[in-house]
């Protein structure tokens, strides 16, 4: 089952288990600080696995980065997590200078990382 909707400039689609907020243009520290706020939003309807595609982002505030890590800890203590997708190199060495390289997993497209999720949770033989 596929939903989507819209806040404020992300768009969300749900399916299954994993929610992917598609996030566009540039991202400046307040809009970072609002993907976090949809994020805390999302957690008490129990929402535990993201991925956050990047794809049609053209510039991200290496200032708005550490609220993002935080948002992905409590992720991690509630036992899910945030992916990430679409990181044109140049968001990456953004992430990268900020201190969060090693901090999230990072996809070349949102269905990898969704099948990420999917290949975490699938049992061993």
């Amino acid at each position: 089952m596929n939903q989507a909707a819209e806040a404020q400039g992300i768009r969300a689609v749900s399916s299954g288990r994993v929610e992917t907020l598609m996030l566009e243009g540039e991202l400046l520290e307040k809009d970072l600080a609002q993907v976090c706020e949809e994020l805390a939003g999302r957690m008490p309807r129990g929402l535990r696995n993201v991925v956050l595609d990047f794809s049609e982002v053209s510039h991200l505030d290496y200032r708005g980065v550490k609220p993002l890590v935080a948002r992905a800890e409590a992720f991690r203590k509630a036992g899910g997590d945030i992916k990430l997708s679409g990181l044109s190199p140049y968001l990456a060495a953004i992430l990268r200078a900020a201190g969060a390289h090693d901090v999230f997993e990072l996809y070349p497209h949102m269905n990898d990382a969704r099948a990420a999720f999917a290949l975490a949770r699938a049992p061993f033989v």
